[in-house]
């Protein structure tokens, strides 16, 4: 039998092609939406993750948590995935350790910020940074766990992505700044967060002189951040491509749709003690069963992933 292309190689080969959407799941039904839907990879949130554990997105929750997390996304998709580590769960060690949790759990890549903990949400103010070379020895720490995890095979190292919040602290060209500093550092990929403008994206891509992937290419991968009611405009994704960007998450824009429509139904069944108003809005017992792919009387197996 051919030997099963590892999930990391998968999320290679999709970010050299470009223009790569990767809609955020925050628990496994809705990854399984996002892979019917026809998406070729996803992401998973760390606000999310907090939000849906009903705390904020303050680096709260355990690494235990966010590779459960993971581990449901993954199996319930079998879709390469990016995954928000935060500030790596602590020190150099713990990024280590980080990187190889996260990879036993599935995922084929994760981002580390160089804030300060307690983390802030990326678009909001007062945030503070860690120093240029603090963060320098985490992405050099996550570079070496990740070529042990994948070994031989180039392919098969996670993704290690630097992200950067010195846009809306230090200014643009600190953030152009660092963001060299850790592609040198061993980062596969930048992420620069918070940009407020089209054109600070394609001048971002522009500075940092990226133009793909380690895998023969002089670059590293760019990953923009198109989330809403924050900093940056909504940009269609081929103008990100465009830019340069291989691939753009939308980390929680199904969470606010869901909540949104939560919010809408209960609401509504205060007001009129009954369910029938919006039945035509909610997904019916058999579309769920078929996302599931689960016929009543019938056993159900496990992917094997």
């Amino acid at each position: 039998m051919p030997t099963p292309v590892s999930a990391p190689a998968r999320l290679r080969a999709l970010l050299d092609a470009g223009g790569l959407a990767m809609p955020g799941s925050f628990n496994g039904l809705c990854a399984r939406a996002v892979a019917q839907a026809g998406f070729s990879a996803t992401y998973v949130s760390g606000a999310a993750t907090s939000v849906c554990a009903g705390v904020p997105d303050v680096g709260l929750l355990t690494l235990e948590h966010f590779c459960r997390v993971i581990r449901e996304v993954y199996d319930s998709s079998g879709l390469p995935l990016i995954a928000d580590a935060d500030t790596g769960f602590g020190e150099a060690e713990m990024v280590r350790r980080t990187v190889i949790e996260y990879a036993r759990a599935g995922a084929a890549g994760l981002h580390l910020e160089d804030q300060q903990f307690p983390k802030r949400c990326g678009h909001l103010d007062g945030k503070a940074l860690v120093p240029t070379d603090h963060m320098v020895e985490k992405v050099q720490w996550a570079a070496k766990a990740a070529k042990e995890v994948g070994g031989a095979d180039l392919l098969a190292r996670p993704v290690i992505c630097a992200r950067t919040d010195a846009r809306g602290v230090e200014g643009f060209e600190a953030a152009v700044t660092r963001a060299k500093a850790y592609f040198q550092a061993g980062a596969d990929m930048i992420f620069p967060e918070g940009l407020a403008t089209e054109e600070e994206f394609a001048r971002f891509a522009s500075e940092v002189g990226v133009s793909g992937g380690r895998g023969g290419r002089a670059g590293a991968y760019l990953l923009a951040n198109m989330t809403e009611f924050g900093k940056t405009p909504i940009i269609p994704l081929s103008r990100f491509g465009e830019m340069g960007y291989a691939c753009v998450i939308y980390p929680v824009s199904l969470l606010r749709v869901a909540m949104g429509a939560v919010t809408e139904a209960l609401t509504q069944l205060k007001t009129d003690g009954s369910v029938q108003p919006f039945l035509g809005r909610m997904q019916t017992r058999q579309q769920l069963y078929d996302l599931i792919k689960y016929a009543p009387g019938t056993p159900w197996e496990l992917p094997v992933r």
